[in-house]
């Protein structure tokens, strides 16, 4: 049999509902509200309740319910108001806030009886939802009452202000009122106190800053703005939205620091300037933190900081005082350089903006002295011929790394250079240097600064040092037994192209001395053919035995030129100094040095000299001084040396510097032309300062010349249409 569907059947009478249930119901949930207002929400079922109101959401009484919370709600926030309204003095904070956490405990309660009105009804008639509307009428009947608005506001910003005095006051309370503003919203915290809070923070810091400025050492102001910079952080760490704490700052910096950077760089006696001169580190690690913090603030303290040290280097590098001590010049370079580093360490964070504003600084005011490669280069010298007094070999490495800072400075390295080549010439020929260790670490150090090709020579010094060395172990192994009496000799055969010898006068050597030096050039030219030997008397040593008065024996340590003046004494009682170069034929000026080291340095004078004067005229005569005597059996005489160039002499190695660049800059000028073809004047001009640059700063009108001769020996051309335009010829 066919099955007929089953359905079930609706009721056929709906259920009428009381007309008045809507009615009888709210009175009830409109009594539970008044009763949770009023404290005696413990007699109360909350069960019964939500039943109550459940139904009239489900029997289409939800806007009943709805509009009579908010009238209910209202009426009962009004009540509250006036209440806290009428509370005198100080009470007034804290019966707002009792109130308010009263009106929040109620909010609960009735948010729980209003539940699924809240989770239904509320959604779908686009309501605000119960704690949001209990929150929304706190603000609009409580808060924004005409009473209560401005007098929160000042309450509020007098016990700010309060505390800016020193006064204690109950964070507690201020807490609860500053969060009851951001419960009610950002926007309510922000127009309702932040903002206010603010303008009257910078008119209280602006006044205050003024205060100070007039009052106050940078020192001490520095300390009073640091102080409330972190009192407005802990204000709001404790009682202020976490987001007032940008804005509050930017206030106090504002007022207390940017307004018056000017001012407190500058103070008079007390400003950044008298921080650096005094090495008031924590001074300056706090200007530091506190300018960092505005716009433009480290660049002002930079400023002044590097026209301070450019000052200061310029007095030192241009004082014609300090010129006359090479190695006091630089070390108070050093000095200086160890003093700014320190503080930049110390007080500016290691902060790379400041430390190539001091690199800046000193390479500015270096390369004002012209003279500064070459007392650089004497520094060294000093350096590596004594040593340090009572310290290792440690400590010279770390003054060495200190001196190529210098050096890096240094616009003409070329010019360092040459200084520093001679310098170590002298050193290695004479013997005088604490080790061959720190000469040849700071050679690697000159490698590495300016490559191989600058420090090429030096090392091949160093390698003819040692080839001479093994030279003359063979030459005495094949001649020890043909000497006899004759004197003893050690030569260094240095290579013309690696040492600065210069074609000096030959000196007439002695004859005892001739015989063994002839001896060795025949050894030499029979080991090497197509060679040639010039004696370099200006750059060697002697050991002379001498005896004086009642047979008193001494060795005497002196410079080649020293000894053959000695040794005209063993056949001449008197000798002028006219006589005494004419025999010798060594160049005046070296002779007058020699003279006055063997008959003007006490303890050392082995010559007497009539007139007794420092000078020396030509007419001055000299005598073996027979009276001599020396606790020491070997008595070293050292040559009065110069320790800087004369005028004269520093202008004929300027001009030797300057030979020596041609043709620097015409290879500079073939490998940029060679690269590009075709080039504009200007640019072959930039291109080759940059190539240039590590060694040093080609004048362009030299440049220009430089050019000028490539074109007439055709390596270039101009361009026939525009003559500013250079080819390149293959």
């Amino acid at each position: 049999m066919k099955k007929r569907p089953f359905t079930i059947e609706a009721y056929k009478h709906r259920m009428v509902a009381d007309p008045n249930y809507a009615e009888k119901t709210w009175k009830i949930l409109e009594h539970a509200i008044h009763e949770i207002y009023n404290h005696n929400a413990s007699g109360l079922s909350f069960e019964e309740l939500y039943r109550n109101a459940y139904n009239m959401v489900l029997h289409k009484f939800g806007d009943k319910l709805y509009s009579g919370l908010v009238t209910t709600m209202t009426s009962h926030l009004r009540q509250i108001s006036q209440s806290i309204e009428s509370a005198q003095g100080e009470v007034f904070l804290e019966v707002l806030n009792r109130k308010w956490i009263d009106h929040n405990e109620s909010l609960q309660m009735i948010r729980d009886i209003l539940m699924y009105m809240d989770r239904t009804y509320v959604p779908s008639k686009n309501k605000t939802h119960v704690h949001e509307l209990g929150l929304n009428l706190w603000r609009d009947v409580v808060i924004h009452s005409s009473k209560t608005r401005a007098r929160l506001l000042d309450t509020l910003l007098d016990l700010v202000l309060r505390e800016r005095n020193g006064e204690v006051i109950n964070r507690g309370l201020m807490r609860n009122l500053t969060n009851m503003l951001m419960d009610l919203g950002l926007s309510v915290y922000q127009k309702d106190f932040e903002k206010h809070f603010l303008e009257i923070s910078a008119t209280f810091y602006c006044r205050e800053a003024q205060k100070f400025i007039e009052s106050c050492d940078c020192g001490d102001y520095l300390r009073k703005a640091e102080r409330r910079l972190n009192e407005e952080m802990e204000r709001v760490s404790h009682y202020l939205d976490p987001r007032s704490e940008s804005e509050i700052t930017k206030v106090v910096e504002k007022e207390m620091i940017e307004n018056h950077m000017q001012t407190l760089v500058r103070m008079e006696n007390s400003g950044l300037v008298n921080m650096l001169m005094d090495d008031k580190y924590e001074d300056l690690g706090r200007m530091y933190n506190l300018f960092r913090r505005v716009p433009s603030g480290l660049t002002t303290v930079k400023d002044v900081m590097t026209s301070f040290i450019r000052d200061t280097g310029k007095q030192l590098v241009m004082d014609p005082e300090r010129l006359k001590d090479p190695v006091d010049f630089v070390q108070r370079l050093l000095d200086l350089k160890d003093k700014y580093d320190k503080v930049i360490t110390m007080a500016f964070n290691n902060d790379k903006t400041f430390q190539n504003a001091l690199n800046s600084a000193f390479e500015y005011f270096i390369n004002l002295n012209a003279r500064s490669p070459e007392f650089i280069s004497l520094f060294v010298d000093d350096k590596l011929r004594r040593g340090l007094k009572g310290v290792g070999e440690e400590d010279v490495e770390i003054v060495l790394d200190k001196v190529m800072m210098l050096f890096r400075y240094l616009q003409e390295k070329d010019v360092f250079e040459k200084y520093y080549k001679q310098h170590l010439a002298k050193r290695l020929l004479s013997g005088k240097t604490i080790s061959d260790e720190a000469e040849r670490s700071l050679i690697v150090k000159l490698k590495t600064e300016c490559g191989y090709q600058f420090t090429s020579k030096l090392e091949g010094m160093f390698t003819d040092m040692k080839t001479s060395y093994d030279m003359m172990q063979g030459f005495l192994a094949s001649h020890g037994a043909d000497f006899g009496d004759c004197p003893t000799l050690s030569v260094q055969v240095l290579t013309t192209g690696s040492w600065p010898t210069q074609s000096s006068p030959q000196c007439n050597l002695p004859s005892e001395i001739l015989g063994v030096c002839e001896k060795f050039r025949a050894y030499y030219l029979g080991a090497h053919s197509g060679r040639r030997l010039s004696w370099q008397a200006n750059m060697g040593n002697a050991d002379l035995k001498a005896t004086f008065g009642n047979g008193r024996k001494h060795e005497l340590n002196v410079s080649t030129y020293q000894m053959c003046v000695l040794m005209l004494f063993n056949n001449a009682d008197r000798l002028t100094c006219k006589e005494i170069e004419q025999a010798t034929a060594i160049p005046m000026s070296d002779l007058k040095r020699c003279l006055q080291s063997l008959a003007l340095v006490k303890g050392k004078n082995v010559l007497r000299k009539e007139p007794m004067s420092k000078d020396i005229a030509e007419d001055d005569a000299f005598f073996f001084n027979d009276k001599f005597t020396s606790k020491l059996f070997k008595v070293k005489i050292g040559t009065v040396v110069a320790q800087r160039e004369t005028e004269p002499e520093n202008i004929e190695t300027r001009q030797r510097v300057e030979e020596d660049r041609k043709p620097q800059i015409e290879a500079a000028i073939v490998r940029v032309m060679k690269s590009r073809r075709i080039l504009e004047h200007n640019n072959v001009i930039a291109e080759v300062t940059k190539q240039l640059q590590a060694r040093f700063y080609p004048n362009p009108v030299v440049i220009k010349k430089r050019i000028e001769s490539l074109i007439e020996r055709e390596f270039l051309e101009r361009d026939k249409v525009d003559r500013k335009m250079y080819r390149y010829l293959a």
